[in-house]
């Protein structure tokens, strides 16, 4: 088995677009930092290859919010197990400026979002200027976009944010029924209006990304190109994954090693560390930010012993949370589609239901 198959590298998210467009992409990112940029994105893929604990991660995902406005029905979210054992609410600022003051200098990278939707959170513009202000190079959040309306979004632009993730799944009905109660022609105008402030005030950032899940923009995955591609810098989608636990007759990769012990901490909004970004329901908690540093925990005991795991044959097998992850999962090749004349490969994972709420 090839290395990049047993240690997969941003597994689940796939592009639609054209070389010269994620090219370009990337060259937006980078804007400001270009050659730490590279160094970074370098790294993101040689640490895990080569099995490398570097001295603090090489990004920090900080969840502002636990909490979700919207109740779709593929989300983990809206589950009794979830409700039941995670704490939703919004991070306190003291913890939040805690996390940042600690890693300013040392991690180039944060992303404010996880579980929820982190634009709930009542000082969210200040986080971004926070962060911006003790040097954190990319500032990035995955939103619904329900938020998104035009005197929040300038905020945001003005304070610094520089990448953002809007989930916008399918078009017209699809989306209304799926994103309920945000409608498919607000979105739109909302990132519409992302692309016009930064034009009249000849900005380059924050980077628009927009991505759905598969089922729903099968059925015209054409259109949803064509609608997104003229008002964002990359438009994806990702295969439907699990996020339900239905699943039982799952397939596994032969050999897998997580990547992500090697490139990313996971500070959930009440402060405790999850293992990994797929831990949805905190069933293994490695520290707590409350009581320790970002350090003691990317170095301590729990972590370390977690990386020992993954380096056995099948050791991902021994951890309940890695038996349910889509990254271990095999997938198939069975579904190809042509956007823009390119043929895309879907991966979709074997036994997995492609449909929404299913």
């Amino acid at each position: 088995m090839k290395k990049e198959e047993k240690i997969p590298i941003n597994k689940g998210n796939y592009s639609m677009d054209t070389p010269e467009r994620d090219i370009r992409i990337d060259e937006l990112k980078a804007g400001g930092w270009e050659k730490e940029y590279a160094e970074y994105r370098k790294n993101w893929i040689d640490y895990p290859r080569n099995l490398h604990v570097s001295d603090y991660p090489l990004l920090v995902d900080i969840e502002l919010a636990s909490l979700c406005n919207l109740k779709c029905p593929m989300c983990y979210t809206i589950t009794p197990q979830f409700k039941q054992k995670v704490n939703a609410k919004l991070m306190d600022w003291e913890l939040f400026t805690k996390i940042i003051d600690e890693i300013s200098g040392k991690v180039q990278a944060i992303r404010l979002s996880l579980r929820g939707e982190s634009f709930l959170h009542k000082k969210f513009i200040e986080c971004i200027q926070y962060a911006k202000s003790k040097g954190i190079k990319e500032v990035s959040s995955l939103t619904s976009g329900s938020k998104l309306n035009p005197e929040f979004t300038a905020k945001a632009i003005e304070a610094g944010i520089d990448w953002i993730t809007i989930s916008i799944d399918g078009t017209g009905e699809t989306y209304n029924k799926i994103r309920k109660p945000i409608t498919f022609d607000q979105i739109l105008e909302r990132v519409k209006f992302i692309q016009e402030y930064k034009a009249k005030h000849n900005l380059t950032k924050p980077v628009v990304k927009v991505q759905g899940i598969w089922p729903a923009i099968r059925e015209n995955p054409q259109k949803y190109y064509d609608i997104f591609a003229s008002i964002t810098e990359q438009v994806a989608y990702n295969p439907l994954i699990d996020y339900l636990a239905k699943d039982h007759d799952i397939v596994y990769l032969d050999e897998f090693t997580c990547p992500q012990q090697y490139q990313r901490l996971v500070i959930g909004a009440d402060g405790r560390v999850m293992k990994c970004s797929n831990d949805e329901e905190n069933d293994e908690v490695i520290g707590d930010i409350n009581k320790q540093t970002v350090y003691e925990v990317w170095h301590g005991e729990i972590m370390t012993r977690e990386r020992e795991l993954q380096k056995k044959s099948k050791g991902f097998m021994e951890s309940a949370v890695c038996r349910k992850c889509y990254l271990p999962r095999k997938t198939d090749e069975n579904e190809k589609v042509t956007v823009n004349g390119q043929t895309l490969v879907i991966q979709n994972y074997i036994n997995r239901k492609q449909n929404v709420g299913e």
